[in-house]
């Protein structure tokens, strides 16, 4: 059996290797050992003319947003606050075509982190712009318990409460109508979201990646085969 190829999201950010110093399409290794892991083989995507979603998303048996900067407030009404990080127009612009895409095509998709939230914006939510507490040491993962909504797709992955490797700062605020909450942290805070009724269509707050659990990752490739 062909393994299925899950396209991932990536960063564009200055970056130094080598004797290079300049502009470079980057991803933490984690996202595509963990599609590698899970039986899948990975593609990078980097942020593109968002006309070209729909073309990318026809070739890709699964699509991964990845983590990474804060959305920003404009795409769902806000204005910035204080500790709201730069924006990253073109990689928002990107990501929204393709979940957008995604979702018309019936393509499985998986949204991590960021893009758990860019989800919720696409779909008509909000964002709270800052949590406190919820990020550790800087460029440091910390962890929670993440307790799973009994009867949820999520629920049918993770049955059972689990602690989760984190950071994040935002979080979904007002949920987009056509998704449900599947799982929460013990302060409430929205931990995975679904889209019912139309497939593979997950947001996880948390970052599998960073992890030994592989079943999120695991599901999204039995979808996509």
């Amino acid at each position: 059996m062909s393994k299925p190829l899950i396209g991932v999201t990536t960063y564009l950010e200055p970056a130094r290797w080598g004797v290079w110093d300049m502009p470079a399409a980057l991803l933490p290794a984690g996202y595509p050992r963990m599609v590698q892991a899970a039986g899948g083989l990975a593609a990078l995507l980097p942020p593109d003319d968002p006309a070209h979603a729909e073309s990318a998303v026809a070739r890709l048996d699964a699509l991964v947003v990845a983590g990474g900067a804060d959305v920003e407030p404009v795409r769902y009404g806000a204005t910035p606050e204080a500790r709201t990080g730069p924006p990253a127009r073109d990689r928002d612009a990107w990501e929204l075509a393709l979940i957008r895409a995604a979702l018309a095509a019936g393509t499985p998709l998986l949204g991590i982190c960021r893009g758990m939230q860019l989800l919720n914006v696409a779909l008509g939510g909000t964002l709270v712009q800052h949590l406190d507490g919820h990020v550790g040491g800087v460029g440091v993962f910390g962890r929670h318990t993440v307790k799973p909504v009994p009867g949820t797709l999520y629920a049918s992955i993770v049955p059972e409460e689990s602690s989760v490797p984190t950071y994040h700062h935002q979080s979904v605020d007002r949920l987009a109508d056509p998704l449900t909450a599947s799982a929460h942290a013990e302060d409430g805070t929205v931990e995975a979201v679904e889209r019912t009724g139309a497939g593979f269509v997950l947001g996880v707050q948390w970052h599998p990646e960073a992890g030994e659990d592989e079943r999120v990752l695991s599901a999204l490739v039995r979808a996509a085969l």
